[in-house]
Formats: structure tokens, sequence, C-alpha cells
């Protein structure tokens, strides 16, 4: 059982990391958080892009014979085409009472109270969905390197929270500009982090049974992040043109691309 408490604990390190960081981005001033905002965006899109072109995908390919291959890269398209059918369905219920507020460019949508935001509001439930997922599937990696070697979970969990610290303050920020009040931006991200645990805890109990899910749980996620990056992120990029903005976007997402490449290596090396 004393497996059972490091995997409890490590499980949470990441989370507890993460929300840290999340809530000192809550704590600046408005006009700071604002101009930081458009910047986290582009982090993210380089970070979710990273973890899972970098990450997920090799890993999720990794795990199954040749002949799952053809399965493996079905179950990506798959969640690409479900997350949009899922974020259409999101769009309908807040539009359905005839004041659209799932998208911030709404011609229809009354921009004068402040409320018009560059995401649409339904990325923000899908970056939770997508981040409980990748978290979950965490979890399950972390305590599959306990059940292996005590000092590897270790290892593994820092390196874990380590890569899960940008990437989750960029989540935060998106969270923000899709809608979200900073009390519930941070409420999410908080629930967003106990699928860790639950993941690892279910994965003492039952890892033999998970093993075998656990690409497609990969692939899942990583779908979730492809198309949260290019369908929703990246658009709203293409509000400013200028030169300088688009320097400062490019060399934010190769620089979210750098820091989870470069956490996932150290976490590889450590393996």
């Amino acid at each position: 059982m004393h497996l059972l408490v490091f995997i409890i604990i490590f499980t949470a390190i990441g989370g507890i990391l993460s929300v840290m960081a999340a809530a000192v981005f809550l704590l600046l001033k408005d006009h700071h958080r604002n101009a930081v905002l458009p910047h986290g965006i582009s982090f993210a899109i380089g970070a979710l892009l990273a973890v899972a072109f970098w990450g997920l995908i090799p890993e999720a390919f990794a795990e199954v014979n040749p002949s799952q291959f053809q399965a493996l890269s079905a179950t990506i398209l798959a969640g690409i085409l479900g997350f949009f059918v899922l974020e259409k369905l999101l769009i309908w219920r807040h539009c359905h009472y005839g004041s659209c507020e799932a998208h911030g460019d709404d011609p229809h949508h009354d921009h004068s109270h402040g409320h018009s935001h560059g995401i649409a509001k339904s990325a923000g439930a899908l970056i939770i969905l997508g981040d409980s997922i990748h978290n979950f599937v965490d979890g399950v990696l972390i305590a599959a390197a306990f059940l292996t070697d005590v000092q590897l979970g270790i290892v593994t969990s820092l390196a874990v929270a380590a890569h899960e610290i940008p990437q989750e303050v960029g989540d935060f920020a998106i969270l923000l500009d899709s809608g979200y009040s900073k009390g519930k931006a941070l409420f999410y991200n908080i629930l967003a982090s106990l699928t860790t645990v639950l993941g690892g805890v279910l994965a003492y109990f039952s890892l033999a049974d998970l093993h075998d899910k656990l690409p497609y749980f990969l692939a899942l996620a990583a779908s979730s992040f492809i198309y949260i990056a290019v369908a929703d992120l990246i658009p709203s990029l293409h509000t400013k043109t200028d030169m300088k903005t688009s320097l400062q976007q490019i060399t934010l997402i190769a620089a979210g691309v750098l820091v989870i490449c470069t956490m996932h290596n150290i976490a590889h090396n450590f393996q």
C-alpha cells in the first residue's frame, strides 16, 4: 500500500504546481493580464502541438504492434472529427436563445459590455476535456513507473510536472480569453488536475486492464490538442497581421514547442 501513497502524492504534485502557476497569473492586474494573454495563447499553441506530435502520438504508436497502426490513426482522426461535432453542439447550445455567446466575432453579439473574446467559448470546454484526458494518462504513466521502480516513479512524476506547468498556464490563458471568469478558470484547472490522481489510483488497481487501452487514450488526447490548436487558437492570432505582432506570435509558438520538447527529452533521458 505504500506504493499507492507514493502514487497519490506524486500524481498530485504536477496539479499543485500547475495550479500555483495559474494562481500567480490570476494575481496579475487586469491590464498586465490582458497584455500577457495574447502571448499566452501563442505559447499554448506551440505547447499543445508539441505535446501531441512530440509526446503523445509517438508514445501511442510505440505501445502498439504495427497491425494496430491503422486503428490508432483512425482514433486520432475520429477524435478530431468528434471534437468538431462536440464544439458544434456546444456552439448551438450557446446560440439557442438568439444572442450567440459562443463566438466573440458574432455580428449579432453585443460588444458594448466588454464580453468580446477572440476565441470561441466552446474552446474552453474542449481545453478542459482534453487536459483532463491528458492528465489522466499522465497519472497512468506515473503509476506504471512507480510499479516498476520507486525512483523511476519519482523522476517521471517530476518530469511530468515540469512539462505541465507551462502548458497549464497556457490553458489558463485560453480559458480567460474564451470568456471564463478568473474563479471559474482556476476551479476548472483544479478539477482537470485531479484527473492525474484518478488515473494513478485506477492504474494501481487495474494497470493490466488499462495498459491495452492506454495508446488509445494517448491518441484521443493528442487529437483534442491538435483540434484546439488548429481550429480555435491559430485563427484567433490572425486578427492582428502587423509584422511585429506576427514575429512575436511565431517566436512564442516556437518557444512553446521548444519548452515541451526539452522537458520531454529530459524525461526520456532519465527513463
